[in-house]
C-alpha cells in the first residue's frame, strides 16, 4: 500500500499535490471522533441541524471560486461547469435545510388494543460514502447533507484524484458550523475502505460507482447487514420521435453527451431515433458534434475538457475500437490526440448493436451511440433492451404521450421529456436493475440512513 496520494492535473498531465494515507490507528481514531460527534449531534433538534446546513450552503456559495478552481483543476471539467455544480449544492443544503422539519416530525397513528402508536425518524449513526471524481463536490453533498440532516455522522472516502476537493469540503462544512469530526474525509486506501465496511460503528454504507464496484460494496455490506444506497452506472437512452423539434433535439442531445466532458452517470449516451427522421437527425446531429471544441477548461473558449485520467481515456478509446471492430460505424471523432493532457474528441458511432461495448456497456467520455428504430414501440424496446436503468429521455411534440411512455415503459428510475438535467433538489434521483437502489434527493434521500421507529403506549 502506498503511504501517499498524488493528485494530477488532466490538462497538462503535471502533479498537483500530494497527501498523506492514514495511519490504521488514525483511522480508527477518526471513526471514533464521528461516532462520539454523533452521539451528541443525533440530540440536536432537527431546526438547529437545518439551521447548520442552511449555513454551509451559504459557505459553499462564499467559496464558490476557490472551489471551482480545484475542481477544474483536479479532474477537468469546465470551469463555469463546476460553479454550476456548486450553486446546486448549495441548492441542496437550502432544500434540505426548508424540508427537514416536516419531513421528521413525529406521526400519532390509532392502534388496536392500545392508546396511541407514535412513529420517530431517529439516526442511526455513522454513514460511510465511497464517493466517485465525476463531480467532485456535488457527489459528496447529495448523500452527506441528507445523512447530517437526519442526525447521522458521516465518513467520506473520495475519488483519489479529487482528494483535495474532499479536504476542502470538510473544512468548508466545519466552518460553516458543523461539529468537528461529525463530517471526516478520509485519506484511505481500498483496502482500509473495506475494514470501514465491517466496522461495528459504521451503520450505513453508500457508494456512487460503477456497477462492478456496487456489488463488491454491496455484498461487503451485506455480509455485515449494513444498510446500503447505490447509485451506479448506465448507458442511458434518448429516444428521438417522428414529430420531435429536430433542431432542439440535436442541441439536447449534444448537451447530453458532452456536459462534462461526458462523464456523468445519466449522461446521454445511446440515441435511439425511429427510421422517419433518423437520417435527417444523424446528419444534424454529427455535423454539430464536429463543432465541439475541446480546450483548457480553465477558459472560455473550450466546450469539452480532458478526461479526468489518462487510463479512463485509454478505457474509453479502447471501448470505440472494440465497437468498431464489431461493426459499428465511425462518424466523427474516434482518434486520440496527440497533445498534453488527456484530451479525447466528441465522438459519433452508428450502426450500434448488441454485443459492442456502445450499445451493452457504459461508455464514460464524449461518445455518442446512435441507434436506428423502427417506430417508436420499437425505439422503448431498444432503450429498455439495457442491463442498466437509471434515466432515460423522451424528444417529442406530444408531452401527453411521453409523460405516458415514460410512466408505462421508461424502465428506468429517471425520464427527462424535451430536455437534458441533471439532479433537481426536489426530485428522486436514483435507479434500477445494474443502476443500483435507493433514492436520494426530493426528501426521500433524507430517510434512507434513519430508524423507522415505532414506540406504542398500550395503556
Amino acid at each position: 500500500m502506498s503511504d501517499t496520494v498524488t493528485t494530477v492535473n488532466p490538462t497538462t498531465g503535471k502533479t498537483l499535490d500530494t497527501y498523506n494515507v492514514l495511519s490504521g490507528k488514525a483511522l480508527e481514531d477518526a471513526v471514533q471522533r464521528c461516532h462520539d460527534a454523533f452521539l451528541d449531534w443525533r440530540l440536536t433538534s432537527v431546526e438547529d441541524r437545518a439551521n447548520t446546513i442552511k449555513a454551509i450552503g451559504a459557505a459553499l456559495r462564499d467559496r464558490k471560486d476557490e472551489l471551482a478552481e480545484l475542481m477544474t483543476k483536479e479532474m477537468g471539467k469546465l470551469l463555469k461547469q463546476s460553479h454550476q455544480e456548486i450553486d446546486l449544492c448549495a441548492a441542496i443544503c437550502d432544500y434540505s435545510a426548508a424540508e427537514a422539519p416536516a419531513a421528521f416530525a413525529p406521526e400519532e397513528r390509532e392502534i388496536e388494543g392500545g392508546e396511541k402508536g407514535h412513529i420517530f425518524y431517529s439516526p442511526i449513526g455513522v454513514v460511510y460514502g465511497i464517493q466517485p471524481w465525476n463531480f467532485p463536490a456535488y457527489q459528496v453533498v447529495r448523500y452527506s447533507i441528507a445523512s447530517l440532516i437526519a442526525g447521522n455522522g458521516v465518513l467520506l472516502k473520495h475519488a483519489s484524484n479529487v482528494t483535495g476537493s474532499g479536504q476542502m469540503l470538510q473544512e468548508i462544512y466545519e466552518a460553516a458550523g458543523l461539529p468537528k469530526g461529525l463530517f471526516q474525509a478520509l485519506v484511505i486506501s481500498h483496502d482500509q475502505s473495506d475494514t470501514l465496511i465491517s466496522h461495528d460503528l459504521v451503520r450505513g454504507v453508500t457508494l456512487t460507482g460503477s456497477d462492478g464496484a456496487g456489488r463488491k460494496v454491496g455484498a461487503k455490506a451485506a455480509e455485515a447487514v449494513k444498510k446500503t444506497v447505490l447509485e451506479l452506472g448506465s448507458n442511458d437512452a434518448y429516444i428521438v420521435l417522428e414529430d420531435a423539434d429536430i433542431d432542439a433535439a440535436v442541441q439536447t442531445c449534444v448537451t447530453g453527451r458532452t456536459y462534462n466532458n461526458g462523464e456523468t452517470c445519466i449522461a446521454a449516451k445511446r440515441f435511439i431515433v425511429v427510421d422517419a427522421i433518423y437520417n435527417q437527425f444523424r446528419d444534424a446531429y454529427v455535423a454539430a458534434m464536429k463543432q465541439v471544441t475541446p480546450g483548457d477548461p480553465m477558459g472560455e473558449d473550450a466546450d469539452i475538457g480532458p478526461m479526468a485520467r489518462k487510463d479512463l481515456r485509454d478505457d474509453l478509446h479502447q471501448q470505440v475500437k472494440d465497437s468498431l471492430e464489431g461493426g459499428a460505424k465511425l462518424l466523427c471523432g474516434g482518434e486520440m490526440p496527440d497533445t498534453d493532457g488527456f484530451f479525447y474528441p466528441a465522438t459519433v458511432l452508428e450502426n450500434v448493436a448488441p454485443g459492442q461495448p456502445a450499445y451493452d456497456d457504459e461508455l464514460f467520455g464524449p461518445v455518442a451511440a446512435l441507434i436506428r428504430a423502427q417506430d417508436a414501440d420499437d425505439a422503448m424496446r431498444i432503450a429498455n433492451d439495457s442491463r442498466f436503468g437509471l434515466g432515460g429521455g423522451i424528444m417529442t411534440k406530444d408531452t401527453e404521450k411521453a409523460v405516458a411512455l415514460a410512466r408505462d415503459h421508461f424502465d428506468t428510475g429517471m425520464v427527462f421529456i424535451n430536455g437534458f438535467g441533471l439532479a433537481i433538489p426536489n426530485m428522486p434521483f436514483g435507479g434500477v436493475k445494474d443502476s443500483g437502489y435507493g433514492r436520494e434527493h426530493g426528501g426521500f434521500g433524507m430517510k434512507e440512513f434513519v430508524n423507522v421507529k415505532s414506540v406504542m403506549v398500550m395503556g
